[in-house]
């Protein structure tokens, strides 16, 4: 399954230079390992279209919840699309 997920752009630059590895959410789409992930950066209302992690694709490697989360929420690992078909 693949899901489409907003972030903020802070968060998204993290993510596309590669010093962010893991998402905090709210299971409400029911994240599991192996399941992809295409971010839609915003910045407030606006939607940056032009911003690198829009093209793309994510996969969760591992999903985390309840020890230390607030319930109904998970942490989920990803690795670009690319990376996790290599290895």
């Amino acid at each position: 399954m693949t899901h489409e997920i907003k972030i903020d752009r802070s968060y998204a630059d993290a993510i596309a230079d590669g010093r962010k590895k893991f998402e905090v959410r709210l299971n409400d789409r029911g994240y599991n390992a192996g399941d992809k992930v295409k971010f839609i950066v915003y910045d407030g209302a606006l939607r940056y279209r032009d911003h690198p992690l829009n093209q793309r694709v994510y996969n969760i490697t591992y999903v985390h919840s309840g020890l230390g989360l607030k319930e109904g929420y998970v942490v989920f690992t990803i690795e670009p699309e690319a990376e996790s078909e290599e290895v």
